[in-house]
């Protein structure tokens, strides 16, 4: 396994392989790996000669100074972690990534996803994903790209940036990786206490409840969500929001709606833990 931190390096490397007709799979990170970044990289690795794993904290994601500060490097944990999973680990900087500085940064926007949902509880948020995404596609020149469907609505924007701009990018969604008691393994897992963990499961208690009550017909969207908040709260989270909308627009449910997704977020201490759930009508 490679690792390098600067383009010159970086294309030297894409471009051997390109020469060689061989395949590259890529999965972005923002590095404090756990097992569900590893299923990502290993289902890159199952369909493509070479894997690039980017290791990059993304300041223009951030809405809170703290809070990017605050976000763990664990560089040489994340690299032991991928071991041979990995052809080669890409880590700029802030300063390669936005050589002009953040203000001046072109953006990617991507209308409509990025500003419903999680994107209205985080202006300008999506607008970093997709901007720093489109950026690692241009440098990596991937043939596919794999990103969890735990981020359920960061994987709908990706794919819409990706048609809208004609990227030739294969995205591939991947199931959520979960503990054995439920809980979606998330890097903000780390935050919770003993007492806090032994708890989280109920989240996903709570969006599997729900399910079942729409698999039985409920289609009243806001009684479910206020049902599935009340259940939270009585169980110690704070509800940070319930939506249930269409899985492929993320607009609020119709008539001719296929699917609904619930998308789930709360807070149980100081992580802020998320979860999704696909269903079908």
């Amino acid at each position: 396994m490679q690792l390098v931190s600067t383009l010159d390096e970086l294309r030297a490397v894409i471009n051997g392989w390109r020469r060689h007709g061989e395949r590259i799979g890529f999965v972005p990170t923002m590095g404090n790996l756990h097992q569900g970044h590893l299923e990502l990289v290993k289902q890159a690795r199952a369909r493509c000669e070479r894997v690039v794993v980017s290791i990059f904290v993304n300041p223009l994601q951030f809405d809170r100074a703290a809070d990017l500060a605050a976000y763990p490097r664990t560089l040489e944990q994340d690299c032991a972690r991928l071991g041979e999973l990995a052809d080669l680990v890409f880590t700029p900087t802030p300063d390669l990534m936005y050589p002009g500085g953040q203000q001046q940064q072109t953006r990617v926007v991507v209308p409509g996803i990025a500003e419903v949902l999680e994107g209205a509880l985080r202006p300008g948020h999506f607008d970093g994903v997709s901007t720093v995404v489109c950026k690692l596609f241009n440098l990596v020149q991937p043939d596919l790209a794999c990103f969890g469907e735990k981020d359920y609505q960061q994987l709908a924007l990706i794919r819409k940036m990706t048609a809208d701009l004609n990227m030739p990018v294969e995205i591939l969604g991947v199931p959520t990786v979960r503990a054995d008691d439920g809980l979606a393994l998330s890097s903000r897992n780390g935050y919770l206490t003993d007492a806090e963990r032994a708890l989280a499961p109920e989240l996903a208690a709570t969006m599997n409840w729900l399910a079942g009550l729409m698999a039985d017909g409920e289609r009243d969207t806001e009684q479910l969500a206020a049902a599935g908040s009340a259940r939270l709260n009585d169980a110690g989270f704070r509800t940070d929001g319930i939506d249930i909308v269409d899985a492929d627009s993320l607009l609020p449910l119709t008539a001719q709606s296929r699917a609904a997704v619930i998308l789930m977020a709360a807070f149980l201490g100081k992580a802020r833990l998320i979860d999704n759930r696909v269903v079908t009508l």
